[in-house]
């Protein structure tokens, strides 16, 4: 696993295929902030909340200066039937081998109901325009984290 991301560190760069195969890659600049948010898996309970928030707040995030990627290491068929099901209109990214999940810290050990194994964890990097990361969140909680996330950028609810 790698380090977890801190403020101030070089985000990675990446291009993953989104849900309708096309390739998206992390691009700072142009005076926008990135959201990028890992989740397990979609069509979970808690993934589906979690993307269902961030679509509903999406147009406030964007009018803010702020664009969102959700990544999974769902594959893109999956996505595709995510994104339809939810109407999300944002980038769902597939990371299948969990490179840049792991680039992010965001892949390492997770323990549930007594098993330990190795997975993805349920986490946010804010990169800002520069390409640097401006906030780094881990092991947050699917319910109520986009509220707290806008908090902690200081946006209105």
């Amino acid at each position: 696993m790698a380090d977890r991301l801190v403020t101030g560190d070089e985000a990675p760069g990446f291009t993953l295929k989104d849900s309708t195969g096309k390739d998206v890659s992390l691009s700072p600049g142009e005076g926008r902030h990135t959201i990028v948010y890992f989740y397990p898996a979609a069509s979970t309970p808690g993934c589906t909340k979690e993307a269902c928030d961030f679509r509903d707040s999406l147009a406030s995030l964007q009018s803010a200066g702020y664009d969102v990627l959700g990544i999974s290491p769902d594959p893109v068929e999956k996505l595709a039937k995510f994104a339809a099901s939810e109407e999300l209109s944002f980038p769902l990214l597939s990371d299948q081998d969990h490179a840049v999940a792991d680039a992010y810290g965001a892949w390492g050990e997770k323990k549930n109901y007594g098993k330990t194994y190795q997975g993805l964890i349920r986490s946010t990097i804010v990169v800002d325009p520069e390409g640097k990361v401006a906030l780094a969140q881990y092991n947050v909680r699917a319910t109520g984290h986009v509220a707290k996330l806008r908090r902690d950028l200081k946006l209105d609810a």
